[in-house]
């Protein structure tokens, strides 16, 4: 069985992630699919479905690879916050994350060569401090709002919005890498193959 990786995913921290723990995959193969939530669609149905859609377009193209997909969603109870379409989108959000807890959900999936899949759930629970208008116009002017689910990225400057998580760290910034690299291992992949 083949061992070539494909990452379907455009995202520069999913490929910075895995190389944190020493997985380079063979290539970048971005899914094109619609990735709107379905009417009435909660959450982590949202997160399990583009994950298992973005890898099964991919695994189309590349039948003979691990293909290895994922998906994030920001939840405050059942509304999503997807990435900010402009700057009056991403202070909308941070005003509703301010001062209490809101959960990221990644979905993941991997398809192995021989047709095998993996699909998994990662859900982990973010507190935000109360956050003063001043310290959202101070984050929204720095543009590290851009492409970011739910309008943050605590890997840079709102880190410091962050007093408590619950979960995997990782999977706030893109990719639950134990699950991840568990999924693979489970169906297969051999790490330096």
């Amino acid at each position: 069985m083949s061992q070539r990786l494909v990452l379907a995913s455009a995202s520069p921290r999913r490929r910075d992630l895995l190389a944190q723990i020493g997985i380079v995959p063979d290539a970048v193969v971005p899914a094109d699919i619609d990735e709107t939530p379905q009417s009435g669609e909660v959450p982590l149905a949202t997160a399990k479905r583009l994950s298992v859609l973005k890898a099964t377009a991919v695994a189309q193209q590349e039948p003979d690879a691990f293909v290895l997909a994922a998906d994030t969603v920001v939840a405050v109870g059942r509304r999503q916050l997807g990435k900010p379409a402009d700057v009056g989108e991403a202070r909308a959000f941070l005003k509703m994350l301010s001062g209490r807890r809101h959960r990221v959900l990644g979905g993941i999936s991997v398809i192995a060569p021989d047709g095998r899949r993996s699909n998994r759930l990662s859900t982990t629970s973010v507190r935000f401090k109360r956050l003063a208008d001043a310290d959202i116009a101070a984050y929204l002017a720095t543009d590290e709002w851009q492409g970011k689910a739910g309008g943050y990225a605590i890997q840079g400057l709102a880190g410091a919005f962050v007093p408590a998580i619950n979960g995997s760290y990782t999977n706030i910034v893109g990719l639950d890498l134990a699950l991840t690299k568990a999924m693979l291992l489970g169906l297969g992949w051999k790490e330096n193959a």
